[in-house]
């Protein structure tokens, strides 16, 4: 997840005035971060027994469909945990990244997947600008406060190459934050989360509601697949 602040970070990004009401003091990001990885970090060997063989291979075509041109692509596994997802992604042929801020996760990945891990903030990203075709943020965004989260998605954004996309897969919810069992959340509903995706430059393609083959009612979670826009010309 991601690790204490390194650094102020903004209410509002400029590409996305969504009209969001921030609820969340900026003097408590370091402790809401602070705890989240506390979490994870005290619980990170039973995560990845719980985790270790959920399918999200729905997830990762959606993920891989939407890229435009010929792989193998270079993917940012945003949130990787212990490596579950990057195993897959090399298995694919393709060449992920893995970027966490609990430390017993990157370490994890590191003997799990092999390849570059890197152990970097939520809030407090150093990306390299147009460095993937792809970003990969399953179960991981919806941990980042409302009042970061336009900057943040503004950063993921630029870290894509034109025409990369980013599927994110997060709890729906009815537009509130808080702490739920140790983690700090925030739950949007699906018009929140466009109006935050379409304000920091992505363009639409799709979603849907997981896990697959239940009843809505049952489906907690809503993926959705943006892409930036290639290049004009």
């Amino acid at each position: 997840m991601y690790a204490s602040p390194r650094r102020e970070a903004a209410p509002v990004d400029a590409r996305a005035s969504c009209g969001i009401v921030v609820s969340v003091p900026e003097s408590e990001l370091a402790e809401i971060s602070q705890k989240t990885l506390a979490y994870y970090e005290a619980r990170a060997q039973e995560f990845w027994q719980g985790t270790r063989d959920h399918d999200v291979s729905q997830n990762i075509d959606a993920l891989l469909g939407a890229i435009e041109g010929e792989g193998p692509f270079r993917i940012l596994d945003f949130g990787c945990g212990p490596g579950r997802d990057l195993l897959e992604l090399s298995a694919r042929g393709h060449q992920p990244v893995g970027l966490d801020g609990a430390e017993a996760f990157v370490r994890m990945a590191r003997g799990i997947a092999g390849g570059e891990v890197w152990r970097q903030n939520f809030l407090a990203l150093q990306l390299p600008a147009a460095g993937f075709e792809g970003v990969f943020a399953n179960a991981s965004l919806f941990h980042v406060p409302t009042r970061e989260l336009p900057r943040v998605l503004g950063e993921l954004f630029d870290c894509l190459k034109p025409g990369g996309a980013l599927f994110t897969s997060n709890p729906i919810g009815n537009n509130v934050e808080g702490w739920s069992r140790g983690c700090y959340g925030a739950y949007h509903d699906l018009e929140r989360w466009r109006a935050f995706a379409l304000g920091a430059g992505f363009e639409e393609l799709h979603h849907y509601y997981r896990p697959d083959g239940l009843p809505r009612e049952r489906q907690a979670w809503l993926a959705s697949v943006w892409r930036r826009p290639a290049r004009a010309g």
